[in-house]
C-alpha cells in the first residue's frame, strides 16, 4: 500500500498532514470529485445569489447617481372625501421662484381620450396608455432624450402632433419615425415627430403619449391643471425645496398636494431586492446539504476499505490523534476543494451576467468567504465521525478484520 512506508513522528507537521490526508483523495478521484460536486454547487449558488444581487444593486444605484438624486415631483393629494385635488395652473410658475430650485417643468394627464394605431382598431384596446400634455424642457429635467425623430418645439406644440414614450412606441408597433406618421388620437389623427428613451425616473412617461398644451387644450379638450411637476433643486437644497413645495404649489389646501422623490423609491427597491434572495440561497444551502452528506458517505467508506492502512499506521506508531487529524483534514480539504470550484464558478456566472446587462462585477465579500467558511464547516463536521471512528480502531483489530 502506497502509505505502508510513511514513518509518523511525534506530531504531524502541515505539509505531512496535508499528503497523508490527501491520499484517499488521489487513490479515489472519480468517487471525491462527485462528493465535492454537492459542495460546488451549493457554493457556486450562494456567491452567484450575492454576488448578482450586489452587482444589480450596484448597477441601479449608479445609474440613480447619473441621473441624479434632486429630482422631486408635484402631483395632486386627495381631500378629507377621496376626490383628486387639482393643482393650480399657476403652480409650475410658483415654484420656479422657489431660490434652489433650478429646473420646473410639467405634464397634464389628458382623461378620457385613448390613443390607437389606427381607427380600425377595437375601442376597447388600449394598450393602458395614457395621454398626457407636456412641457417643451421636459426632457433634460427626467434626464431623458429622444431615441428617434424630434421632440415638441414652439411650432409643433401647438398643432396635432405627438412624441411617443418608449412603452407606448413598443405597444403601438412603431420603431421608427417616417414622414405621414400617425396615429389615430381623440378620433382624430396625429402626426408622430419622435419617440423618447426609457426615462428611469419618471416612469409615467414612458407609458404615454405626448402633445403640446396648447395642442392638447385645442383638440383633445385638456382643462390645462399640470398633473406631475419635475422639479430639479440644488443637491444641497434638496430637503428644504422638498418641505416647502407643497405649500407653494397649492397655497389655499398643502394637504391636497404630495410631494416625492423617485430617487428614493429606485433606493428602497434596490434594498427590497434583497428580500429575494433568500429564496435561492436556500436552495444553495439545500446543495451544500447534499454536498456535506455526500462527503460524510465518502468518509464512512474511506474508513472501511483503509482498515488495513490504519491497522498498518497505528502498528507503526501512529498515535489516535494522528488517525483522527488524517480523516478529518482528508474531509475538510475534500470540502474546501468544491468550495473553490463553487466559488470559481459563482464569480463566473456573475460575471458573465453582469456582463450582459451592463453592470460592474461586485462580489461581496461575505459571499467567496462565506462559500468557503461553509464548506470548511461542512468538511469538518461530515468527516468528525468517521475520524473518530478510525480513531478507535486498534492496530490488531484493523489487521485482523482485512
Amino acid at each position: 500500500m502506497s502509505t505502508a512506508s510513511i514513518s509518523v513522528p511525534g506530531s504531524l507537521r502541515p505539509s505531512d498532514l496535508g499528503r497523508v490526508a490527501g491520499v484517499g483523495l488521489r487513490t479515489r478521484k472519480l468517487r471525491a470529485a462527485l462528493s465535492a460536486l454537492g459542495i460546488a454547487i451549493g457554493v457556486a449558488a450562494i456567491v452567484a445569489v450575492l454576488g448578482l444581487s450586489s452587482s444589480s444593486s450596484a448597477g441601479l444605484l449608479a445609474e440613480i447617481d447619473q441621473l441624479g438624486t434632486n429630482l422631486l415631483t408635484v402631483t395632486p393629494g386627495q381631500s378629507l372625501v377621496g376626490q383628486t385635488v387639482d393643482l393650480p395652473k399657476a403652480a409650475p410658475g410658483m415654484i420656479a421662484r422657489i431660490g434652489p430650485v433650478t429646473q420646473v417643468q410639467d405634464t397634464g394627464a389628458i382623461a378620457n381620450v385613448n390613443v390607437y394605431r389606427n381607427p380600425l382598431i377595437p375601442a376597447n384596446q388600449t394598450n393602458a396608455l395614457g395621454v398626457q400634455a407636456a412641457s417643451l424642457g421636459l426632457l433634460p429635467v427626467v434626464r431623458t432624450s429622444v431615441a428617434v425623430g424630434h421632440y415638441l418645439n414652439a411650432a409643433t406644440e401647438r398643432e396635432p402632433v405627438a412624441v411617443l414614450g418608449a412603452a407606448a412606441a413598443q405597444r403601438l408597433g412603431i420603431d421608427r419615425v417616417f414622414s405621414g406618421e400617425r396615429i389615430w388620437l381623440g378620433d382624430q389623427w396625429f402626426y408622430v415627430a419622435g419617440i423618447l428613451r426609457p426615462a428611469v425616473l419618471a416612469p409615467d412617461i414612458d407609458n404615454s403619449v405626448l402633445v403640446g398644451f396648447p395642442a392638447a387644450q385645442r383638440y383633445l379638450g385638456f382643462g390645462g391643471h399640470p398633473s406631475t411637476i419635475y422639479v430639479r433643486a440644488q443637491t444641497d437644497e434638496v430637503n428644504a425645496v422638498h418641505n416647502v413645495l407643497a405649500a407653494t404649489a397649492n397655497p389655499e389646501n398643502p394637504s391636497g398636494v404630495d410631494v416625492s422623490q423617485p430617487s428614493a423609491a429606485l433606493v428602497a427597491r434596490a434594498d427590497a431586492q434583497s428580500a429575494l434572495n433568500d429564496l435561492f440561497l436556500g436552495l444553495g444551502a439545500v446543495a451544500l446539504l447534499v454536498g456535506a452528506v455526500g462527503v460524510a458517505n465518502i468518509m464512512v467508506i474511506s474508513v472501511l476499505e483503509r482498515r488495513s492502512e490504519i491497522g498498518l499506521r497505528r502498528a507503526l506508531g501512529a498515535t489516535k490523534g494522528h488517525i483522527r487529524i488524517q480523516f478529518l483534514a482528508e474531509a475538510i480539504i475534500l470540502s474546501l476543494l468544491g468550495g473553490i470550484v463553487g466559488v470559481g464558478l459563482g464569480i463566473a456566472s456573475t460575471a458573465i451576467y453582469a456582463a450582459t446587462k451592463g453592470w460592474a462585477t461586485t462580489i461581496p465579500t461575505l459571499a467567496w468567504a462565506g462559500g468557503l467558511g461553509a464548506a470548511v464547516i461542512i468538511g469538518a463536521t461530515a468527516g468528525l465521525l468517521p475520524a473518530l471512528r478510525a480513531a478507535r480502531m486498534s492496530p490488531t483489530e484493523a489487521l485482523w478484520t482485512v
